[in-house]
């Protein structure tokens, strides 16, 4: 599976009050909209795995996104 980034994303994953939280800028949204197409066009068990060594901002919480059928 092919994981594609735009240029510039920001992206910050956190749980506040018991709700995941997600926010970017356009990039980050550009580039999260194309990893769910990924995944879609994927097959079961394919998963992308976010974290902030990686792909989040600092002091986000690790992110995990599966296609499960």
């Amino acid at each position: 599976m092919k994981i594609e980034w735009v240029d510039g994303s920001e992206i910050k994953a956190v749980v506040e009050n018991g709700e995941i939280v997600i926010s970017a800028n356009r990039e980050g949204m550009l580039s999260l909209a194309k990893h769910l197409t990924a995944l879609a066009d994927g097959i079961p068990g394919d998963h992308i795995h976010y974290d902030v060594n990686n792909s989040l901002e600092d002091g986000s919480t690790e992110m995990i996104i599966e296609r499960i059928r």
